[in-house]
């Protein structure tokens, strides 16, 4: 089939956003629309005394200056996030953020009033003169230090900084086995703080409707009903049935935007306050400042194996830096770190240990892998310094560690159950289109160069798919197609992968495919798209929706051609009576099940199909990813030369989008091993890295072609087969670089090195060797 399931179909959304065709917040305009400029925290941690608006009410163009007290005056609510102990975890210090600061501020970025005018220009000349007076208070950044005895608190309550603390696997056994180890690898490690940068910036538009008590709210979102859940219940007080949600197209997400920001909440209220239509965008330096941000985990590892290279033990402990409040799903990334610890290998003992750590910083929630990448990271580089230490080769330490295809399902100490897998194959296969083989004589070239060469290998497993969803199918009176989508394509090519499928299931034409989503109107209920969710929930409930179409179908013809329904049977988009030559096709079924008369009623209007799906168990994609740079020991300066991936996805849907959503990935990947840092002044808690002149991103010009195939091995967690691809790249992207780097290292006798590795770094760490 030309546009079925496999087939590297392109974009149908391209067309529209390649000549500029695209809607984002930014470009929707409503009449008497005002404009919101908010007033953002100087300091760390500081003590609100008083906030003066006078000078701003009375600027031109000014509608409103509304403060932290104007919003608990109207009764408006808090926003917050899911903690362990809604999970069954243990309990601990939950936080409840309120929008616009009341009493206390506790980071550089957090929103203390809000001006709303005419005109952007004229909300942002007004913020200028809001005077508030803050109380310095003493702050604190690093989680190392946070959890110092005498170190400053950010709340009174949470001793040490310590919001909750996870630990999973057998403590005891772990300790026994690494004291009777033959050899024991030790290994400090900081994942570094990052910002999602997605290239449209936060924004968000209100409208509300004072005849019926109505409000209409746009955003650039991920999860349109979960924002409309956070607003109703948490901020506005109001039943859901009052919120409308809409995300036009979104440019990225990438976990960052899965939940209620404070700007969102204090728009929702205050286009009603105003009786007008509000409208904010946040410039770049505004959005990193108030993005929730991903990472910053501090780490103590050590990994004991026996005399053959076999692994006896890992053992973890960890600080993560939660920031200031715990948003949204921000445990999330500290479970999941702890719940994937022993990745792909068969590990008889783990004892992991994370404690989430309260900082005068901005919240940081899931970031592409949310949790996994801090796993694989920690054990993809206790495994490199280890085969060092050991002259084990790299490859073969993994090789004989891997969870074996016969011992699948497998189930961890940490409480995952594998399905699938075979990662010595997956392996093997990208050694060979790495040429790996090849690899010394290409060290040989580099340095006759003046250069050294570094290879750098990582195999990762990431779990993927979480919730129920719902999808609908409905045909129109013309016979053609309209998926209404629980979940939210953000860049992913929903459209496209979606339309394939109904293709392969309903042989109709991909063109005659239309995809609704994203606006509680319209879609009943979904859940959004995050946790490469879309495929393996989503597609398994569109699978469950065509089934349903080709059943009431299936009645519908047999009413149309005078038969009986169990005789009629579907194939290449007919019906047929089974042993006739008599049939009907879909799209003439489909456009008659709307005729006014002659239809029974039992089988109502229209053909249409419903499906759910529940993500019970998780999917489980892996890979195996190889790169290999070239450093220059005089500058510091790395250039990555060749990158090498072999995933397992389960059913490739359509691999151009799967290596697309790959290249994605990894690019994010090296972007933290090399360049990204979201960097605060230890002492002040001031942002540094607060633009992109000072947070740096990678470029086209980073990455060498990155060559991706597929080795697949179908989930049983699914009826498609399928598992996540949205994260893996960014999962195994970041050790492989490090991995490589340190080993184009190792002749200075350089054992580690601190992400992101500049340039700066790496000239540092030669000349101190």
């Amino acid at each position: 089939m030309q546009f079925g399931i496999g087939q590297s179909v392109r974009r149908k959304e391209d067309p529209k956003f390649l000549t500029g065709r695209g809607r984002y917040v930014s470009d929707l305009v409503l009449p008497r629309q005002s404009y919101a400029v908010f007033v953002y925290s100087p300091h760390a941690h500081a003590e609100i005394k008083s906030v003066d608006t006078a000078a701003a009410e009375a600027a031109p163009g000014v509608i409103a200056v509304l403060t932290g007290a104007d919003y608990a005056g109207d009764g408006m609510g808090p926003t917050g996030g899911v903690m362990p102990e809604d999970m069954g975890g243990p309990q601990g210090h939950r936080t409840m953020h309120m929008p616009l600061a009341v009493n206390r501020v506790r980071f550089v970025g957090e929103r203390v009033a809000v001006v709303i005018a005419e005109s952007e220009a004229q909300a942002r000349d007004a913020a200028d003169l809001v005077e508030v007076d803050f109380a310095e208070l003493p702050a604190v950044v690093m989680a190392a230090d946070a959890v110092k005895d005498g170190a400053p608190l950010v709340y009174d309550k949470a001793a040490n900084n310590i919001s909750f603390t996870l630990r999973l696997g057998n403590g005891e056994a772990t300790d026994t086995a690494i004291k009777g180890a033959h050899h024991l690898t030790r290994l400090s490690l900081h994942n570094n703080r990052l910002d999602a940068m997605t290239m449209e910036p936060r924004g968000c538009l209100g409208d509300y409707d004072t005849s019926n008590g109505r409000l209409t709210f746009y955003t650039s979102t991920q999860n349109v009903h979960g924002i409309r859940q956070g607003l109703a219940s948490q901020n506005l007080n109001v039943p859901e049935s009052m919120i409308r949600v809409i995300a036009k197209d979104v440019g990225g997400g990438f976990g960052m935007k899965g939940h209620v920001y404070p700007e969102e909440a204090v728009v929702a209220w205050a286009c009603k306050r105003v009786e007008r239509p509000v409208k904010w965008i946040a410039t770049r330096s505004e959005a990193m400042m108030g993005d929730d941000h991903g990472r910053d985990q501090t780490v103590e590892a050590e990994l004991a194996l026996d005399e053959n290279g076999k692994f006896l033990a890992l053992r973890w402990h960890a600080l993560h830096n939660v920031g200031a409040y715990i948003e949204g799903a921000g445990a999330i990334p500290v479970l999941f770190a702890v719940k994937l610890a022993p990745t792909v290998y068969n590990i008889p003992n783990v004892d992991v240990v994370n404690k989430a750590v309260f900082s005068n910083t901005s919240p940081t929630v899931p970031y592409r892998g949310a949790g996994r990448p801090e796993a694989v990271y920690i054990m993809e580089r206790l495994i490199d310094v280890a085969a060092r230490e050991t002259g084990i080769d790299r490859a073969e330490l993994r090789r004989i560690n891997f969870i074996a295809t016969d011992e699948m399902p497998h189930s961890t100490l940490t409480g995952w159950t594998y399905d699938t897998g075979d990662y010595a194959t997956a392996l093997d296969k990208a050694r060979g289109i790495a040429d790996w083989d090849g690899y010394e004589a290409r060290k040989a070239a580099t340095e006759a160069k003046g250069l050294k060469r570094g290879l750098g290998v990582v195999y990762y497993v990431d779990n993927t798919g979480i919730f129920n969803e719902r999808m609908e199918i409905r045909f129109d009176p013309s016979g053609t197609v309209t998926i209404v989508s629980g979940v939210l394509s953000h860049g992913q090519g929903h459209e496209t992968s979606f339309s394939q499928m109904l293709s392969e299931w309903l042989d109709v034409p991909i063109e005659d495919v239309r995809l609704a989503q994203a606006d509680t109107d319209e879609v009943a209920i979904g859940r959004g798209t995050y946790a490469s969710r879309s495929m393996m929930v989503g597609g398994s409930a569109l699978r469950a929706a065509a089934d349903e179409v080709i059943e009431r179908g299936k009645q519908f013809a047999a009413h149309f051609m005078e038969s009986d329904a169990a005789d009629i049977e579907f194939t290449e988009g007919k019906f047929v009576i089974a042993g006739t030559d008599k049939e009907m096709p879909l799209k003439k079924v489909a456009q008659m099940s709307f005729m006014p008369v002659h239809v029974p009623s039992e089988l109502g209007v229209g053909l249409q199909g419903v499906g759910a799906f529940a993500a019970e168990v998780p999917s489980f994609p892996n890979g195996c990813h190889i790169a290999e740079v070239e450093l220059d020991p005089d500058t510091g300066g790395v250039r990555i030369d060749r990158y090498t991936v072999v995933d397992d996805i389960g059913t490739v849907i359509n691999p151009l989008l799967a290596q697309a959503q790959i290249h994605g990935g990894v690019v994010q990947g090296v972007g933290q091993a090399l360049l990204e840092d979201v960097a605060y002044d230890s002492d002040s808690g001031q942002l540094i890295a607060g633009s992109l002149m000072d947070y740096g991103l990678p470029r086209a010009d980073l990455m060498p072609e990155i060559n991706v195939d597929f080795s697949p091995v179908f989930s049983k967690s699914n009826p498609l087969g399928a598992k996540g691809v949205g994260e893996g790249g960014t999962v195994a992207g970041t050790p492989t670089i490090v991995n490589a780097v340190l080993d184009a290292l190792a002749d200075f006798g350089v054992r580690e090195i601190d992400t992101p590795v500049t340039p700066q770094r790496v000239w540092q760490a030669i000349n101190a060797a």
